[in-house]
């Protein structure tokens, strides 16, 4: 869990300074790298992927509400 955002969102604007945006194939590399460790750690895949989707839905439509509320003001 990340529990400093403004230090995460300073890094992640030093290293797009610096590098640029990241190609998609190296971005796929990274995923997968993830993905990987994930699946060495015994997370990934899930053992029931689609549990809890309902909430991520409601979740999401909020988002969306107040994404859409946010640009038209």
């Amino acid at each position: 869990m990340i529990k400093d955002t403004q230090l995460l969102k300073k890094f992640e604007d030093t290293i797009m300074k610096k590098e640029g945006r990241l190609s998609f194939s190296y971005s796929m590399r990274i995923f997968e790298s993830l993905w990987n460790e994930g699946i060495k750690l015994g997370i990934l895949p899930p053992k029931k992927p689609l549990e809890g989707i309902e909430v991520d839905i409601k979740i999401a439509q909020v988002l969306n509400s107040c994404l859409k509320k946010s640009s038209q003001g």
